[in-house]
């Protein structure tokens, strides 16, 4: 019998991948995200999967991989903070994105999450329905994929915008995780909401997504609808900050948006009726704000007609137009804004359209800053990655062009993300000099 001692990391999971190589990028243009400028004729030095500096030093390793960047571009990698991998595509309508069985939509989360890599996030933050784990998988390298904060299931009350059942269907008796719903997970009462929370991080949770108003999605419930009590919000913020985290929230209108972070919310998701009023509120306080406008604006395009459900195509509509003006005032405030997309099923090819949008408001370094810096700092990893700069995980991305000048440079990734790099390896290249290094190895 063998003696476990003996054995390898690679020996029980036998996926695993080799230590990543080092690397020296010479002659690149380093995106400073955090400066709001670019430092030329850079040399960016890679080991064990963390950049171990940046200078105008000539290269001394005589073991790394030097890449030529030909005065190409060194930009972070990108972190989506508004995502739903459980709603995956394959079907016709938004119903069947998100009610179908847990093996159907977890077989297909795989391919979802490598998609979004090759398109240049290497880091992105489930608010509701991925699980512990497709996270672990995709640390393992069973699979490629960005770096996934996950909330676990977002918390509902009944007839709130996680419950998925239509109102002629019956009611339960308890809360909890229901079949064929993996987005949301019911609570009612300050007993509930503080177990579920708990549940929450004991199976993974890095954050809590609670849903504090209506939603577009969902069957039941209107808009304006505030959901959850002041002391059911209260119990969740105190669970969840004596665990070591925080509560973000579902959140359109103003009142709604007061509502959570008067007791005690962090982040707002959407927030597409913010007020100047409740926008400095929320700089003052320090509440994070992830518009996600991409999202109504592909559920109202002609491509997608018939994709919404009637009763959820008034509603977005009328999140659609107050959307960027919102953006607008939330700028203004001085709110801090993170980027995030929120797209449901095959509509996620539109993932890096929200630049784009943004950038019919925004400049192009608060856009680039709000899908690095700001998402980074939200979920307190803003010394680990957001920047290209030493002791921090080298996630990398190489473009052709600067986006400081035209940050819609990544709605085309194709063309312009020429590499990307999440934790030192290549997962996706489109330069013949950057070879990718990334594969699954075979083990026999």
């Amino acid at each position: 019998m063998a003696n476990n001692s003996q054995l390898q990391a690679s020996d029980i999971k036998p996926w695993l991948l080799p230590p990543p190589q080092d690397y020296i990028f010479i002659n690149a243009n380093i995106v400073d995200v955090e400066a709001g400028k670019i430092i030329p004729k850079q040399t960016l030095h890679i080991r064990n999967g963390r950049i171990i500096s940046v200078s105008t030093a000539n290269p001394t390793s005589t073991e790394a991989t030097v890449i030529d960047c030909q005065g190409h571009y060194l930009c972070p990698g990108l972190f989506d903070a508004h995502v739903h991998l459980c709603a995956v595509p394959g079907f016709t309508d938004l119903g069947k994105a998100f009610g179908n069985p847990n093996d159907v939509h977890l077989l297909r989360q795989p391919y979802y999450a490598t998609q979004m890599l090759h398109r240049g996030f290497t880091s992105i933050r489930d608010c509701g329905g991925a699980q512990l784990a497709l996270k672990q998988a995709i640390d393992d390298g069973v699979f490629p994929g960005p770096r996934l904060f996950l909330s676990g299931h977002a918390l509902s009350q009944f007839g709130g915008h996680g419950d998925l059942r239509g109102p002629h269907e019956p009611g339960a008796c308890c809360g909890g995780v229901h079949e064929n719903n993996a987005l949301g997970r019911m609570c009612n009462g300050v007993p509930e909401c503080m177990i579920a929370v708990r549940d929450e991080i004991r199976r993974g949770a890095d954050f809590i997504k609670i849903m504090g108003s209506g939603g577009v999605a969902s069957p039941t419930d209107r808009l304006e609808h505030l959901q959850f009590t002041g002391a059911e919000i209260q119990a969740m913020v105190e669970c969840a900050t004596n665990a070591g985290t925080f509560v973000t929230a579902h959140a359109y209108t103003v009142k709604a948006i007061r509502h959570c972070i008067d007791n005690g919310v962090r982040g707002i998701e959407h927030g597409n009726f913010v007020d100047p009023p409740t926008a400095k509120l929320m700089a003052e306080r320090g509440v994070y704000l992830t518009p996600t406008l991409i999202a109504y604006a592909q559920m109202a395009s002609e491509r997608w007609a018939g994709y919404l459900p009637p009763e959820s195509q008034e509603k977005n509509t009328q999140v659609l137009q107050s959307g960027l003006e919102a953006l607008k005032v939330a700028a203004e405030a001085g709110v801090t804004m993170c980027y995030g997309s929120d797209l449901l099923g095959p509509l996620t090819r539109a993932q890096t359209q929200e630049f784009a949008l943004r950038s019919q408001v925004l400049s192009p370094v608060e856009v680039l800053r709000s899908a690095t810096l700001h998402p980074a700092r939200m979920m307190g990893c803003q010394d680990r990655i957001g920047q290209l700069k030493e002791g921090f995980e080298a996630d990398v991305l190489l473009l052709n062009r600067n986006p400081l000048e035209d940050v819609t440079i990544f709605d085309q990734p194709g063309e312009h993300v020429l590499g990307v790099m999440k934790n030192g390896r290549v997962y996706k290249s489109r330069w013949s000099a950057l070879p990718e290094d990334a594969a699954v190895p075979v083990r026999v």
